[in-house]
């Protein structure tokens, strides 16, 4: 793949550059490969995804050491409460619980309306901070957890939103009773075990890669996530995804399912497609997208200013979502010491999967 040819999807690229071919086993063998990477680790529609978009995140994963994993030790709850407190030492009100309606804007002035359990209310501030996610952002007033900017947008504000997608995905959590894949030997010769796995990549029907908690070195029980965009699961029952995700991890390390069953503590489903809030996983450039993630970021008007995981295009673009949701506060400072209103997204209880169709072949 080359960003400096003109841009095309992953598609069109994987057909051009490597035709399937069932005459040649290891051909088609990497092709799935490489698909199986754009729709699982990128949750990327490889019809929509555009080939610059997946050069420029990869270059943006390899200046920062994007597949090295950290996590936070008790969960993203004490990052919320570093903040939380930092807020409260500086004098900032914070209201949980407020959903923002509308945004009235003119340069230099905002007025919000805000929802809450007790009733709807106005703020005003100079200028407003909005982090919320990509998905949220592109839907249309009137719908759950949208927000109605008057006047609109800019166009150039609107382009940068059609450029860019969210990814479809759900994950499941599995907490077992103790660290069992330290018990595996890595390879034949068992000099190493399974305890540095972080991420395990799968031809799964259901799920494309399981990822690996972290440091043996925490108060909380071990776990695994499993994220599965193969086969929507929409429609299906809790255990019923707990039980591919145990078949698929017992196929995977060859660990019988009745074992793992036994050791299962608890399990955590993340749907972040049916929550109004989200809407969907982590951001990706479609065909055509050069230029749309530093288009979002820019302010209007030195009144509306706009971070989140979406509008990050000098690190890498899509590793690690919430975190880079989260590091995107930082963008605040550039802001100077001014006053402000924060329309912040907080939701954590992240996805039914729309999946992506393998890609066609072309017409002959």
């Amino acid at each position: 793949m080359d960003a400096k040819e003109p841009d095309e999807s992953f598609c069109n690229f994987l057909n051009r550059c490597c035709p399937d071919s069932n005459a040649d086993a290891e051909a088609h063998d990497a092709r799935e490969r490489a698909l199986a990477y754009v729709v699982g680790f990128n949750a990327a529609d490889p019809e929509l995804v555009g080939v610059h978009w997946l050069v420029n995140s990869m270059r943006a994963e390899e200046r920062i050491e994007g597949d090295r994993a950290f996590r936070s030790l008790n969960g993203y709850r004490d990052l919320i409460e570093i903040f939380f407190h930092q807020l409260m030492a500086a004098g900032v009100s914070v209201r949980i619980g407020a959903v923002v309606d509308s945004i009235a804007w003119s340069a230099g002035y905002a007025e919000l309306t805000v929802s809450e359990a007790s009733g709807r209310s106005k703020l005003e501030a100079p200028r407003v901070l909005i982090t919320l996610p990509l998905a949220v952002l592109q839907t249309a007033p009137g719908e759950t957890g949208a927000v109605d900017f008057s006047p609109a947008l800019p166009a150039r504000k609107l382009e940068a939103l059609a450029k860019l997608e969210v990814g479809k995905v759900v994950r499941i959590s599995l907490r077992f009773r103790h660290r069992f894949w330290e018990e595996i030997p890595a390879s034949d010769e068992g000099a190493l075990n399974l305890g540095r796995m972080r991420f395990l990549f799968s031809e799964d029907e259901w799920f494309s890669h399981m990822v690996e908690p972290g440091s043996r070195h925490r108060t909380n029980p071990d776990g695994m996530g499993a994220i599965p965009p193969r086969r929507a699961v929409s429609g299906k029952s809790l255990s019923f995804v707990v039980e591919q995700a145990l078949q698929a991890l017992s196929r995977l390390l060859k660990v019988s399912s009745d074992d793992l069953a036994r050791l299962l503590e608890a399990e955590y489903f993340h749907n972040w497609q049916s929550d109004p809030f989200s809407r969907g996983a982590y951001s990706y450039g479609k065909v055509g997208a050069d230029g749309a993630q530093e288009a979002l970021a820019s302010p209007v008007e030195n009144t509306l200013f706009f971070a989140g995981e979406a509008t990050r295009y000098l690190g890498a673009q899509r590793y690690r979502p919430w975190s880079h949701r989260e590091r995107c506060s930082c963008r605040a400072r550039d802001l100077g010491r001014r006053s402000y209103l924060g329309v912040f997204d907080v939701v954590f209880e992240p996805p039914t999967s729309l999946v992506p169709q393998p890609c066609a072949k072309p017409a002959q």
